[in-house]
């Protein structure tokens, strides 16, 4: 997909209410809930929590307490969602944020994370090397 289609896909988030989280294995999966579409995101590296006042410390997989800071976003709707380079992929909530900005060594595989889920069955995928992860190889 192209950038512009990508940022159109990240808009849809905004408003989506994230309704569960999901551990599986290696990754996880936001669920969100929309008026129309259900999207998922899958994060097939784990995410960083930032609860807010921004400044506060991230929360990373492995840490006391993560699970439990993105389980808190539960019921909370996007304020925003971005993908840039520099700063990864990134979805505000009310209360603080997820995101996505991995190192070279936090990759396990070919894709870091999947956004799908949308009625009209759009999608796209972040791959190190590509996009907003370009400098990851």
């Amino acid at each position: 997909m192209s950038d512009g289609q990508i940022e159109n896909l990240l808009d849809r988030l905004v408003g989506c209410e994230l309704c569960s989280v999901q551990f599986v294995r290696d990754y996880v999966q936001l669920h969100f809930e929309g008026s129309v579409d259900s999207p998922v995101l899958t994060c097939y590296v784990m995410p960083g929590v930032a609860k807010f006042p921004p400044g506060a410390a991230e929360l990373v997989d492995g840490s006391p307490g993560f699970a439990d800071a993105l389980r808190a976003f539960i019921d909370e709707s996007v304020c925003d969602a971005t993908a840039a380079v520099g700063t990864g992929l990134v979805i505000e909530l009310r209360t603080g944020a997820i995101a996505l900005n991995p190192t070279s060594d936090q990759l396990a595989g070919p894709e870091i994370a999947m956004l799908s889920g949308f009625k009209d069955r759009s999608w796209t995928v972040w791959r190190p090397g590509e996009d907003e992860f370009a400098e990851l190889t």
